[in-house]
């Protein structure tokens, strides 16, 4: 696990990345410069118990392609779930929460996620462990704006342009942030291979 000083603010951005494309890195320039983040943990998991193993690239490989795309020095590019024995993100987050009691997290998470962000397991408590900036990818933002999630959470957002103090909200907390998006999708690019 990355280390972080007292005090900090940092974003958590995890995914398969099977494979990391620009689009990952635009969703992590985004919420470095929107959230006022010191540092985000860009990280690369063993795997997806919502998707099927059998295309999945090396967890190496994946570290590799993503550390080759993160060009911030603040983005840390780590896959330490795999020394956790986790496969859940309700479990990597309590699990960081209790390592760092003393650094202010942010779950980030492209806008795809939302819509089944409520097939996650134990999804509320994810959403009651640390405040969530969804940032807008291509597709309908309104469909995402529907989900399950945010009309569960919708007394919970706050404004984008609070965006910047979203660190300072107790969870639950989430917003959405527009910006640049890219059309690139590691479904489709798998597709391509």
């Amino acid at each position: 696990m990355p280390h972080a000083e007292r005090g900090m603010v940092v974003g958590l951005f995890g995914g398969s990345f099977n494979p990391p494309h620009q689009g990952h890195a635009l969703v992590a320039e985004i919420a470095l410069r929107r959230l006022g983040l010191d540092q985000l943990w860009w990280i690369v998991t063993p795997g997806n118990p919502l998707k099927s193993r059998a295309a999945l690239a090396p967890l190496g490989e994946r570290l590799a392609l993503s550390e080759g795309l993160a060009k911030d020095p603040r983005i840390k590019v780590t896959a330490f779930e795999k020394n956790l024995g986790t496969s859940y993100t309700a479990s990597t987050l309590a699990t960081v929460k209790a390592r760092n009691p003393h650094v202010r997290f942010i779950w980030v998470m492209g806008a795809d996620n939302l819509k089944g962000f409520h097939q996650w397991q134990h999804w509320q408590r994810i959403a009651n462990t640390f405040p969530i900036a969804v940032i807008d990818r291509p597709g309908s933002t309104l469909s995402y704006l529907s989900s399950k999630m945010a009309r569960t959470f919708d007394f919970a957002r706050i404004d984008e342009e609070d965006a910047g103090v979203l660190w300072k909200k107790p969870a639950p907390a989430w917003t959405f942030i527009h910006g640049p998006r890219s059309t690139l999708s590691s479904t489709a690019l798998r597709q391509q291979r």
